[in-house]
Parts: structure tokens; sequence; C-alpha cells
């Protein structure tokens, strides 16, 4: 089943998830599923661990949107970079150099009032999305490699955490047209990746019932990513194992040596993980109610660009 709205009729996807389920593969894989369907696209690496830039084999990016393949722009999120900006474009206070002493206040300020930190990151988001729906930027969409599913709640509620500090002033404003931009399903949706194991996948659940009991973010889509190909039937495994008895191995290792023995154990292990995974799978389905999207385990040794090309043609296949 694929998303509701389409992802290509949004101005927001944001990606989280279990740290180490491929988020920010996911993400980039998008961003350059976006782009290969005529969207103009800011990817946005709010960690700043730089991997989505080598997702494009492209060299580390900065709070400056720049081009690492065609159709798409990348920046790495930077707590003061975003605040310097907030002053200049909404308050009207020029910034020369660095804020070296403004922002120690701002550290100080932060770690008093909740959701303080999280706004520079949202706003800024928030910001890039309000321009692309005005025509005034050079992209339509905003995709996000966010922060893992154990962070993502603070970041989702930062504007209404802010709004509920402040009742009058120019913040005020900028939260309320934050919130209508973040909060309207129409043009966001907030996406989250996992894997057919039981940590991640009891992870999602608990996410989804955590953003919709304490958030009013519009949720979109799971991806469930590494999905375990069936390669053998019911039938083949009773042939496996037949051949795994000492009699069968026997006979078999006589006629084709000593090593195919090692062949049998890696098909029933095959078998195990596909069959665990699968359970994992069907305690998820029967546990959320959002559609889902099933992205292949890639094997062998893909990297870079070219994963991200795989993938991309994997989430296009089940989008579209």
């Amino acid at each position: 089943m694929g998303p509701t709205p389409s992802w290509l009729d949004q101005r927001l996807l944001v990606f989280t998830g279990k740290g180490g389920t491929g988020k920010s593969t996911i993400a980039a894989a998008t961003a350059l599923f976006a782009a290969n369907h005529g969207k103009r696209v800011l990817l946005v690496d709010v960690d700043a661990k730089q991997s989505v830039a080598s997702l494009f084999e492209h060299a580390a990016v900065d709070f400056s949107a720049t081009r690492v393949h065609a159709g798409i722009d990348a920046l790495a999120m930077d707590t003061e970079q975003s605040l310097r900006e907030y002053l200049k474009l909404n308050l009207r206070i020029p910034v020369v150099g660095r804020i070296g002493p403004l922002a120690k206040m701002f550290d100080f300020v932060a770690t008093a009032a909740p959701g303080v930190k999280e706004i520079l990151t949202l706003g800024k988001i928030a910001w890039e999305v309000r321009e692309a729906i005005a025509g005034r930027a050079a992209h339509d969409i905003v995709i996000v490699d966010a922060v893992a599913s154990g962070h993502v709640l603070a970041h989702l509620n930062a504007a209404r955490t802010i709004r509920d500090l402040v009742d009058v002033g120019p913040l005020r404003t900028q939260t309320d047209w934050m919130i209508d931009i973040l909060e309207d399903p129409a043009l966001t949706s907030i996406n989250i990746v996992t894997t057919p194991e039981e940590m991640p996948v009891a992870e999602t659940i608990e996410l989804i019932q955590r953003v919709r009991s304490a958030s009013r973010a519009p949720l979109g889509s799971v991806v469930v990513n590494r999905v375990l190909p069936e390669l053998f039937t019911r039938d083949d495994e009773v042939v496996f194992e037949t051949l795994r008895n000492p009699s069968s191995q026997r006979l078999v290792v006589d006629e084709f040596g000593s090593a195919i023995i090692d062949v049998f154990e890696g098909a029933r292990l095959a078998v195990d993980l596909r069959r665990s995974r699968a359970e994992h799978l069907d305690h998820l389905r029967a546990s959320i109610d959002m559609p889902t999207i099933f992205v292949p385990y890639q094997f062998g040794s893909l990297h870079g660009l070219r994963m991200t090309t795989v993938i991309a043609q994997a989430i296009s296949d089940e989008v579209l």
C-alpha cells in the first residue's frame, strides 16, 4: 500500500527511525526518487554526520545548500549558523563574524527552556518549506534525514512547546506559521524507517503510539528496510532437511564434495532468518494501520551512489 497523499505531492518528508535501520539511506534514496520524477529537492542532514553527502559520493556539505546530484541540493544543520540566519531574517539583526557570546547565552537559555534548540532546526526546515510553497526557493520539496526515533518527538513538538512559553510577539507569530506547515498532512509527513527485527519493530510501534498521543504531526508511511526475499519454497526446505541427515550427506558429499555441506547450512540459515523476520513483519502489520513500503535487502558490496540508486528504484517500484 503506497503513501497517501503521494510523497511527490507533499512539500516536507521527514525520515526518522531507530539508529542502524538505514534512515539516512532511505532519505537520500527518496531524494533521488523525487529528483528522478522532476522535483527539485533540498535534502537536510539534521545530525550533520555527512551520511547523505557520502550516499551521493560527494564531499562534506555545510549549512549552505550544495548541489550533490542533478536536482538535489543538500545542507547539514548547524545550530550557530541557524541562529545567525534567524537573527538576520526574522529580527533584522546583522551578525558579523562568530556569535560566541550570544551563542553562550543561547546555550544557557536552551538548557533551561525546552524546545529552544530544537526550534532552530525545525524553524530552518519550515522556513525552507514556506519559501518553496511561495515559489521563492530553488527547490520544490524538502526531505529531512531527522534525528533518531528516541529524540524526534522533541523536534516535532518544538513549535508548540515554544508557543506555550510565549504569549505574544514575533516569536509567537513565527511558531504559528511553522505549526501550520508541520501539522498539515497535505504538506508534511513523518515517515518511520525500520527493519524486520524485534527491537526496531518494537520501537517503531512505540513511536507511532507516542506521536499520536503526544503530537499533532502527520504520520506518513513505515518504510521496512532490508527485507529478505523468499529464496526457497516449503518443498525446497523439506529437501534441504532431508539432505542434512548423515546418510544423505554421505551420498551428496561423495557426489559433490564436502563443500556442499556449507551450501546446505547456508540455505538453512537463510530459511531461518527469513522465517524469523517474517514473524516480526506480521507483528508490525498487526500493530499499525499505516501505509507500509518494503525495501529489499541489498546483497553484495553496494555503497555510495550505486546503493542510493538501487534503493531509489525499489522505492519507486513500491510508491508508484
